[in-house]
């Protein structure tokens, strides 16, 4: 009987081990009971991300896991509608961080410049990383690095990272009505990693300077499905939609405007990027053009 009790009472206790690895797993929470663990059980389960701020300092406070504390705690405070606050502890805190957190942190700062329309900040620090990948400092020096998307992981290449930085970047130029640099920036996100998104926003670029049969021939191959991406609905009636404001019937009023406009100028020979794709190497100088360009419109 005594061995008996003895089993029964290793059985359950083997069972609420795997129910509790089962909760983990679920929630996608860590074991334990820090300030971490508490923040991320109030994040995830509880749903009271206000309640998880408070612990997420409490994990930074006390060394535990403070690179992801802080990532998570920005995190939360985007949801929050409280970017700013967020950027602040970034810059304050990030020092307590390990080496190989910092490109990611400058991740969470790019999307926390975007929401709280901090747009030269988010244009440095881009221009930064375009940088550090010709630099050969990226991704800590590798060639790939892994990410995670939808709880998914997959692998991301120098190639793709350099084509989706020049891809926000070029987002962040038409933020401030800067059409020109907008447009060489997306022209050479192109040439390294055409998609269909990015063709749209050429093409809005293109728009913006009454360039309508360029902007309409981008968006033809868009809706054409010859880039990747073309055949996803969102981006198609995006393209169908940039096509009927471009339509000529609808558009000859601008078409005729002979006014000046600091978006019609053209973009001298030396300044323009003409590295083709089958040139592409891993350490690009694209900052280097982007900035002397850059410079270049200031002093117009």
């Amino acid at each position: 009987m005594a061995v008996q009790a003895v089993e029964v009472s290793a059985k359950a206790k083997i069972a609420a081990i795997d129910k509790s690895d089962l909760f983990h797993v679920v929630h996608k929470v860590p074991a334990g009971d820090s300030p971490y663990v508490r923040a991320k059980h109030l994040q995830l389960v509880d749903k009271d991300p206000a309640g998880s701020i408070v612990w997420f300092w409490k994990a930074i406070n006390a060394g535990d896991r403070v690179d992801s504390a802080l990532k998570d705690m920005a995190v939360v405070m985007k949801q929050l509608d409280r970017a700013d606050e967020a950027v602040e502890a970034i810059k304050s805190f990030r020092h307590l961080c390990s080496k190989q957190s910092q490109e990611s942190l400058d991740n969470v700062l790019i999307d926390l410049f975007k929401k709280c329309g901090r747009t030269e900040e988010q244009i440095e620090l881009l221009k930064h990383k375009l940088k550090m990948i010709y630099m050969g400092e990226a991704f800590n020096g590798k060639t790939t690095k892994t990410a995670r998307s939808h709880g998914k992981k997959f692998q991301v290449s120098i190639k793709q990272e350099t084509s989706r930085i020049l891809g926000n970047l070029g987002w962040a130029y038409m933020q401030q009505k800067n059409y020109l640099a907008a447009e060489v920036v997306y022209r050479k996100a192109q040439e390294i990693e055409p998609d269909a998104n990015k063709a749209c926003n050429l093409s809005l670029c293109l728009v913006r300077q009454h360039r309508r049969d360029e902007a309409r021939a981008i968006l033809n191959d868009a809706i054409a499905a010859v880039l990747p991406g073309s055949d996803d609905p969102k981006i198609r009636n995006r393209a169908h939609d940039l096509l009927l404001e471009i339509d000529p019937a609808h558009n000859n009023d601008d078409d005729n405007n002979n006014g000046s406009n600091d978006n019609d100028r053209v973009i001298p020979a030396h300044l323009t990027i003409t590295s083709p794709l089958s040139r592409f190497r891993r350490r690009l100088p694209i900052f280097e053009e982007i900035s002397t360009f850059r410079d270049h419109q200031v002093a117009c």
